[in-house]
This record gives structure tokens, C-alpha cells and sequence, in this order.
């Protein structure tokens, strides 16, 4: 189900006691998502800071880099390109896409997470704009950036998935394009154990209740939730977005890592990741001889 390492310092800071599955709200869930990551950083970027470097642009624990596979947007389409991050983390995808000229934004809503940001853009050099804030309540005008993308950030974590979407399309302009990695879907069915027993049918797929583990009080201290490909797939469609590809990374040879439930004996056999390649359509064409609505 969960995405992260099955053991954290930030258990016994947030005071973890159990599991449960229930709804979540909207606002329990960014609660709770913006303490779990303030509190497993410095954990977090211990563990892996390596994996994802300081100015790298790594979609998913596939180690598929953007530099090689060009998903949000071809080289020469990047200078002078305001690009929002969502769910940037520490911000190394946004420190790349300003070494190749873009003007990026980085989101996120853990201050703990964006205090390595900062600390790593004084330590590079690098004048990365950060920005605290939940992806379901975007502080930005309308058609602010001509791209947005999203490693692993966020969406897994939200209550309203549909609402970010929509959220996305109102900031980007007409053409611009939004790619998002998610864990795969069908690893919900599977337990996190990166071994054998990971390899087991655990629960439903169809069941989008959401994993939390909780307090002595019952209070959520992690929250992820679940969504089906067709239900992500209706996300984007239903917010007016159009989905040009869907990428299901494979493990690569030679790749021995493990990272949380990602591992080569899991990564040979079915995908970990989805990567959702959208755009917000281009505005209609005023010419009489072109299809109204064709980019």
C-alpha cells in the first residue's frame, strides 16, 4: 500500500501506535501529511538523498531520469518555461529544470521538506522559488505555468486527487503540458515487503479505503490513498485534461536498489510506477479550415 520505508524515526516523533482504514478528509489528510514529512525529512533524505541527488530529475525508484526520457517536455522547450512542481520534497527536480533554463516553482507542503530545499539552493547556487502549500489549493493565478509536473509528490497523499487535477489545469496555460508519477496502482493489492512475500495478493484493488497509521488518539499520523488506473485516468479526463501517454517503467538491467517495496524481484515482474503524461488542451483555432479544439 504505502509508498515510503516501513520503519521511521517519525513513527515515534508523531507518536504511532497502530494501523487503520477509514475515509479521511481533505484537510485531516494534509494534516497529517504535512507533520509525517516535517518529521521524516532528515530520515528521508539520509536514506535517499542519494537516489534522487541534489539537482537530478528522477521520476520514480525505476531510476528513469527526465534528462533521458523527455516526458515533460523536449530539451530546446525548457529555457524561459515557468514550470510548477508539485509535491517538489527537498526540490532536486526543480534545481535540474533550472540548470536548463526553465524558471521553475517548487510546492510543497511540508516545511521540514522545504528547509533541505533551501539549504540545498544556498549550497548550490540555485534561486529555486519555494512555496509551502497543499496541491488541492494551488496559490497561483490562472495560466501561471506553461508545464507542471509531479515525482512521486502529492497526489498519492491527497484526499481530492480529482480537485488537484483541476487545480493544475486552472494554473496552466492552454498547451501546457502536466506529467505526474505515481506508485502503480496494482501494487495496492500487494503488502510493502520489497521480497517473496511481496508477491502475494494481500487485498482487493477495488478497495479505496485509505491506509493511515494513527496515534494513541486515533489521529491519522500517515495517509495514503488509493485509486484505480481507471479512476486516475477519469481524474484527468474529467478536469478537461488530455491524457497523451501512460508510462509503465520498467526495471531496468543491472538495477539492484531496493527502495521501500520497490526491489529487482518486484521490479521483473509488474510495474511500480505510473507516470501520467496530460496537457491542458490549446485554445480553440479562430481559422475556418482547422477542427475546432485540435492543438
Amino acid at each position: 500500500m504505502s509508498s515510503r520505508d516501513e520503519y521511521s524515526s517519525a513513527e515515534s516523533v508523531l507518536g504511532t501506535t497502530g494501523l487503520a482504514r477509514r475515509r479521511v478528509s481533505s484537510a485531516e489528510s494534509e494534516s497529517a501529511g504535512r507533520r509525517w514529512w516535517d518529521a521524516d525529512a532528515d530520515d528521508y533524505l539520509h536514506e535517499h538523498g542519494s537516489d534522487i541527488g541534489d539537482a537530478e530529475f528522477v521520476w520514480c525508484p525505476e531510476s528513469l531520469h527526465e534528462e533521458d526520457a523527455r516526458l515533460l517536455a523536449p530539451a530546446e522547450a525548457l529555457p524561459g518555461a515557468r514550470v510548477l512542481e508539485v509535491g517538489a520534497g527537498s526540490a532536486p527536480c526543480s534545481r535540474w529544470l533550472a540548470a536548463q533554463g526553465a524558471l521553475p516553482v517548487a510546492l510543497d507542503v511540508s516545511g521540514g521538506m522545504l528547509r533541505h530545499a533551501a539549504r540545498l539552493n544556498r549550497e548550490l547556487g540555485t534561486d529555486v522559488p519555494l512555496v509551502q502549500a497543499g496541491a488541492e489549493h494551488l496559490p497561483f493565478a490562472d495560466r501561471s505555468f506553461d508545464l507542471a509536473c509531479s515525482a512521486f509528490g502529492a497526489i498519492p497523499f491527497v484526499a481530492d486527487p480529482a480537485r488537484v487535477m483541476r487545480e493544475v489545469y486552472r494554473v496552466l496555460r492552454p498547451g501546457g503540458r502536466w506529467v505526474f508519477a505515481v506508485n502503480h496502482p496494482m501494487r495496492w493489492a500487494f503488502s510493502d515487503d520489497p521480497g517473496p512475500a511481496g508477491l502475494t495478493v494481500t487485498q482487493s484493488y477495488f478497495d479505496r479505503t485509505p491506509y493511515l497509521e494513527v496515534d494513541a488518539t486515533g489521529r491519522a499520523t500517515y495517509v495514503e490513498h488509493h485509486r484505480t488506473l481507471g479512476d486516475r485516468i477519469r481524474d484527468v479526463v474529467a478536469a478537461g485534461l488530455v491524457l497523451e501517454d501512460l508510462v509503465e517503467p520498467e526495471w531496468p538491467e543491472g538495477h539492484d536498489r531496493i527502495w521501500g517495496q520497490w526491489s529487482p524481484l518486484r521490479g521483473e515482474l509488474f510495474p511500480g510506477t505510473a507516470i501520467f503524461v496530460t496537457r491542458r488542451p490549446a485554445a480553440a483555432q479562430t481559422s475556418s479550415t482547422a477542427p475546432v479544439g485540435r492543438s
